[in-house]
């Protein structure tokens, strides 16, 4: 495949490229994803999309999305980010979907322009798509017919808070279908759980960090092959606890040890455990526990 890249800044560079007419709404467009295929030119290279995507889509063949290809013979919700890679395989043919294509102009200066980062499933790997019931599928359509409509229809001042409203409704609804992901995938999840312990404790188990530094959530996702936000919220549906908060407290453990077992300086103990700065182990420590270093070793 070619690295090429074909960049769509806007809705109407959408519309071209599928030869549609112009887009009734700068700003947002629903296209059937069965037509967009058929008239998208065969191309060997890659897409970027300046704008969110929503796609429900059901076909044969492959699409690449970020590192990987996902195959979509069954029904499943994707999402995208602005700017993120999309490459559809020579060998997609889409039998029925949908996708709601969203400029980050729409929804700026409003409620969901400010929480959008918190829907974290538009960084989810493809692996990590959203499968849907026909149940599901039809709610999540019932808001797309109200977005269409109101964009289709002469537009007022509460066209863009009512789109919006809808467009924040559908993700909403997405997120209670995740977390119905999650848990009708206990048993895997479950032993994602364990593999990530397992993990956790085997990183902090060497004598030093020194060379290995702390770690990421990056480094734990990788090794399990998923996003580091997918991991993150896995975790958190089942643990309470972000991946983050999962090192920071396996950090802590250790660092009571040491400050209780051993005569090391404050500043050993911060290096020891991979940190720079012996400022913002301290700083972490005290979050986590309400005192610094130093007061916890003179409890006892």
């Amino acid at each position: 495949m070619s690295t090429q890249y074909t960049d769509l800044e806007s809705i109407s560079d959408l519309h071209k490229l599928v030869q549609y007419a112009s887009p009734k709404h700068p700003l947002v467009s629903l296209i059937d994803h069965a037509d967009f295929y058929a008239k998208t030119p065969k191309y060997d290279g890659l897409y970027r999309f300046g704008f969110y995507t929503i796609s429900c889509k059901k076909f044969e063949g492959t699409l690449k999305y970020g590192k990987g290809h996902y195959d979509f013979n069954e029904g499943s919700l994707m999402f995208t980010a602005p700017w993120q890679v999309i490459a559809p395989g020579p060998d997609v043919v889409v039998d029925e979907g949908w996708a709601l294509f969203i400029h980050p102009d729409l929804i700026h200066g409003t409620s969901l322009g400010k929480k959008i980062h918190e829907y974290s499933f538009f960084n989810y790997e493809t692996n990590e798509a959203l499968h849907i019931s026909e149940e599901e599928k039809q709610i999540l359509e019932d808001c797309l017919a109200k977005i269409e409509r109101e964009y289709s229809q002469n537009m007022d001042k509460h066209t863009q808070g009512l789109i919006v409203s809808n467009i924040e409704l559908l993700l909403n609804y997405c997120n209670r279908f995740y977390d119905r992901q999650f848990y009708t995938r206990a048993k895997v999840n479950s032993d994602v759980v364990q593999q990530f312990e397992k993990l956790l404790k085997g990183y902090f188990a060497q004598s030093t960090l020194i060379d290995a530094g702390l770690p990421n959530v990056g480094y734990f996702a990788s090794r399990l092959n998923l996003s580091p936000n997918y991991l993150s919220d896995l975790l958190n549906k089942f643990t309470g606890k972000t991946t983050q908060e999962h090192i920071h407290l396996e950090m802590i453990d250790k660092a009571k040890s040491q400050l209780w077992g051993t005569d090391n300086s404050i500043s050993q103990i911060a290096y020891a455990l991979g940190f720079e700065h012996p400022s913002h182990f301290t700083k972490i420590f005290k979050t986590k526990t309400g005192k610094s270093p130093s007061e916890y070793r003179h409890l006892n």
